[in-house]
């Protein structure tokens, strides 16, 4: 038991660590990669970075006496946690580190704190937000969700999520991917982010879609429609697509439309145990359109000499594709 003990409540200060970490500044891709190669590694980490998650939440919509009423319990028992079940040394750890962190940032001015959420290589996940607003983050994606009186934003960095949005207008809700900037107007959408090509799907409601880069300017899309921000040419393309298409990965089918292969391949890789990679990159530029069941990954690459001038070599822990031979 004191071995578990002591194995717990590491998980529990890593976890700390890594939440602290997360909100000093701006968090490098690099930090984020090793955050998220972190959580991936063992469901206790996730489990425990998940409950400060939750802690922090709370401590959005807490009043100061309830604050310090957490503050009373749990402080005093710091000194002598080791002699208690483990399970209330794990919860002293993270209920002072959250706490600590509060007083010195959140009670000194400088805004909510951010929320970061992340899923592993072949793992999607459900995520309800403070307001009830709920996401499914596909496999293998990250987004960071800032949450203020005045505004709910969210930085999808990596993936694939589908927001169901409680609207309020007083509080706009706004996703940031790459170069677009997605508003909620009584909406549930999806938007997939690969690099810096990003797709907006709207199941219900509208949106308000506007580009940094893009000469398109600001439009709107109702249910039933998608636009996809194509950082080669700089240009939004609106076209039509059902809604049961646009959320297909919530059941194992990934549906691309006239996609570059090396986009379709990096989709693939967030559900895929031996990552594809591609030896020449001129394959990458060859253009996609079909559905890859992630349930069956391997047969979809099977397939794929019989539709691209390509070789599949299989090793041990990825796949090769290259060019035919002549």
């Amino acid at each position: 038991m004191e071995n578990k003990a002591a194995t717990e409540q590491e998980v529990a200060r890593e976890a700390a660590d890594w939440w602290t970490r997360l909100r000093e500044t701006a968090p490098s891709a690099e930090t984020l990669a090793r955050w998220e190669s972190w959580m991936a590694r063992d469901e206790r980490h996730a489990r425990a970075f998940d409950q400060l998650n939750a802690l922090g939440e709370w401590l959005c919509v807490a009043s100061t006496s309830q604050r310090q009423e957490l503050l009373d319990e749990f402080a005093p028992r710091v000194t002598w946690a080791r002699r208690r079940p483990y399970a209330l040394a794990v919860a002293a750890t993270l209920v002072l580190a959250m706490l600590g962190w509060w007083g010195a940032r959140f009670v000194g001015g400088r805004g909510m704190p951010a929320q970061h959420y992340a899923s592993a290589v072949g793992q999607d996940r459900d995520i309800r937000l403070p307001d009830g607003t709920d996401i499914a983050l596909g496999a293998d994606s990250s987004l960071t969700a800032r949450y203020g009186r005045g505004r709910r934003r969210i930085d999808l960095a990596a993936g694939e999520a589908y927001f169901t949005v409680v609207h309020d207008r007083s509080r706009p809700f706004v996703v940031d991917a790459g170069s677009l900037r997605i508003e909620d107007l009584g909406t549930a959408f999806n938007v997939r982010r690969t690099g810096q090509r990003v797709s907006v799907a709207v199941t219900q409601g509208r949106v308000r879609v506007s580009s940094s880069t893009a000469a398109d300017g600001q439009l709107e899309l109702e249910a039933g429609q998608r636009a996809e921000y194509d950082p080669r040419s700089g240009m939004v393309r609106v076209s039509h697509l059902a809604a049961q298409r646009a959320t297909a990965w919530r059941h194992h089918q990934l549906e691309f439309v006239d996609e570059p292969l090396s986009m379709v391949i990096a989709n693939v890789n967030r559900y895929s145990r031996h990552p594809v990679q591609l030896a020449d990159p001129q394959l990458g530029q060859l253009m996609f359109t079909g559905t890859v069941n992630t349930t069956n990954i391997d047969g979809w690459i099977g397939a794929l000499p019989h539709v691209f001038p390509l070789q599949v070599s299989r090793f041990a822990d990825h796949v090769v594709l290259s060019s035919a031979a002549h």
